[in-house]
């Protein structure tokens, strides 16, 4: 067979440049809708009429070029609070900008924590911060992320929550009376999360919802009547959602056992809660009629929705939707009259969307046998008696999951001749407790397996497939699994490239703040009870074995991959004798932390990897 040329079916400067929606909130009025897009070419807020369909760009530079946190409106719908860091570095301060006017106004600013807004009460006179700021009675002790509060002038600011783990959400009861969130009391390096309970000024807290020791149990949102939460637990094996009543601790459950499904939010009047129920790596809504338990499926294409709100009222649903082949677009649904109207189309120039390929989901075996599932992208007409180049690419996380989602970078892989798999490794969310928890203390063991044996699924099922063309990239855990495929299995992988990777666990330790250790510890042990664990499972050992040509990709400010790991990673080849350009390249961003969604920044990083891997698998 002759090595087919490659040639970009899809150009990638057209393709990144479509302007994407990333997230939106329904106005508490249910008339309009704010999102992120980058229509403008980089980042912005906008706001949506619901009435007119008209959109007008509030924001001009204030918000952030790289999405970590968000954002919501008050309670007059008159501004909206968001967070911006600097450059990637997560130190999220927050902002309120004034809906009217566009006018931006900082609330906080401490360069040592990050802040994200939970909720804003009913009457408008606090805000709730997710926040890990020292307490004022422990300035010397690290923070770990718990709920504060504070005046919408940023004013006031003071701890309502101190709990050892992280703690999440942090929602009002509609009478402002109650707040309720997620966080455990178990010792760390638990799976553990709990539900809690407390008055808004933080007293009288209480765990409200546990179904067992052990199991994740987390709120979603009040109904009105306040007697009543959303929650879902996995403590059947499989996350369920279902309705707590808080005067009996009585759960009502939703759907059928073995399905997963997450509670979202109650409509306005409570008649219906929102549940996206994930199956095959396809999230499908559902609105569960509150009383009765019976579901109505939200009639969207087969792909994921990515968000969904209640337009204030029982009827209409706004939804954020893709699939494989069709990008982000914007909806409302009517419940009562089965319709679905664009808000948001999706844009693709002059690209021909026929030419994105569908992602298949497959299952393959791994050493042990398990069935591993994956999203397969195989080029469309590719010349005949040609072989193809092929890439593993390994998610974050690793609870994360590679959906039937649009996947920028899949598809343009995929125009340029690569058959691209996305395997979602064991430690993977999206098909049950004992999958997602099959990792813990063994990443780079058996979930480094289920990579080799998604390479071997290539070559033994593809034909097309040349086996000395194999690349495996990822980033975050997928560059931590990328640093250690290419080490350990040396002999699968002509290239590789590591994207915001890890190479030595306690080097990242060191570094990390306390909510960044809390999910390490939970996920690899201890570093020192666990220390020939974590030694065995760190790359920066086996850097003697690399045999792959290696691609280091690295923003300066990350906080959750420091930057330090590639270039220890660096330095140690050097001092092997391996020669930049010829056995490594090392490339690191001075504008960018945990990677970036902003337009320029992707471009760049995309067309430097696609490039590269070009030269590397010649």
């Amino acid at each position: 067979m002759a090595t087919a040329v490659r040639q970009e079916r899809i150009p990638l400067e057209e393709l990144a440049r479509l302007p994407t929606l990333y997230h939106f909130e329904v106005s508490h009025a249910g008339d309009r809708v704010a999102f992120y897009s980058d229509t403008s070419g980089r980042i912005e807020l906008h706001l949506l009429d619901l009435r007119t369909r008209d959109i007008t760009q509030l924001s001009h530079g204030e918000v952030p070029r790289a999405l970590r946190s968000f954002f919501i409106w008050d309670p007059t719908d008159r501004y909206l609070v968001f967070a911006k860091d600097n450059d990637g570095d997560e130190q999220h301060d927050l902002f309120r900008i004034d809906v009217s006017t566009g006018a931006v106004t900082r609330l906080t600013h401490d360069p040592k924590a990050e802040e994200h807004v939970a909720d804003i009460s009913p009457d408008g006179r606090w805000i709730v911060v997710n926040t890990n700021r020292r307490r004022p009675d422990a300035p010397d002790k690290p923070g770990q992320m718990n709920l504060w509060r504070m005046r919408p002038d940023g004013s006031e600011l003071q701890p309502l929550t101190s709990f050892a783990a992280p703690t999440f959400g942090g929602r009002y009861s509609d009478d402002g009376a109650k707040l309720a969130f997620t966080s455990s009391e178990e010792a760390p390096a638990t799976r553990n999360l709990d539900g809690y309970v407390m008055n808004a000024d933080g007293t009288e807290l209480g765990r409200a919802f546990r179904v067992r020791a052990g199991s994740q149990d987390t709120i979603a949102g009040w109904h009105p009547d306040g007697n009543r939460i959303a929650v879902t637990s996995d403590a059947t094996g499989t996350h369920r959602a279902g309705i707590l009543d808080l005067a009996s601790g009585a759960v009502r459950w939703l759907g059928a056992e073995g399905v997963e499904e997450h509670a979202i939010r109650f409509s306005g009047t409570g008649k219906y809660l929102l549940v996206g129920r994930n199956v095959d790596a396809e999230v499908q809504l559902i609105a569960y009629e509150t009383e009765s338990g019976r579901p109505r499926p939200v009639p969207l294409p087969a792909g994921i929705v990515a968000q969904a709100q209640w337009a204030h009222d029982d009827r209409r649903i706004v939804a954020l939707y893709s699939t494989p082949q069709e990008r982000p677009t914007l909806t409302l649904h009517d419940l009562e009259s089965g319709t679905t109207d664009v808000l948001v189309p999706p844009e693709y120039g002059s690209i021909d969307p026929a030419d994105f390929v569908d992602a298949q989901h497959v299952w393959y075996e791994s050493f042990d046998g398990l069935r591993i599932p994956a999203l397969l992208y195989v080029p469309t007409d590719p010349p005949r008696d040609a072989t193809l180049p092929a890439m593993v690419y390994v998610h974050g996380g690793p609870t994360g999951q590679w959906t039937r989602s649009f996947d920028i970078f899949a598809q343009f892989m995929a125009s340029r001749g690569f058959v691209v798999i996305e395997p979602n490794v064991r430690g993977s969310t999206g098909y049950g407790v004992e999958f997602r928890d099959a990792a813990l203390k063994d990443w780079g063991g058996k979930d480094l397996e289920d990579v080799e044996y998604a390479a071997r699924y290539l070559t033994a099922t593809l034909p097309q497939v040349d086996p000395g063309r194999l690349c495996v990239y990822g980033g975050s855990y997928g560059g931590f699994m990328t640093f250690i495929a290419a080490t350990k299995k040396p002999h699968l992988w002509k290239a590789a490239v590591a994207a915001v990777g890890i190479c030595d666990l306690h080097a990242m330790w060191d570094e990390s703040y306390e909510h960044f250790r809390y999910f390490l510890r939970e996920q690899m042990g201890d570093p020192e009870q666990d220390r020939a664990l974590w030694r065995e499972r760190s790359a920066i050992e086996f850097a003697h074995q690399l045999r792959a040509k290696l691609l280091m990709v690295h923003g300066t400010n990350d906080p959750r991959c420091p930057v330090s790991q590639s270039r220890m990673f660096r330095d140690k080849l050097v001092s092997l004798g391996k020669r930049e350009g010829a056995d490594w390249d090392y490339v690191e961003y001075t504008d960018q932390g945990h990677g970036s969604i902003d337009i320029a920044a992707n471009t760049a990083r995309m067309r430097l990897i696609a490039d590269w891997l070009d030269r590397a698998l010649a």
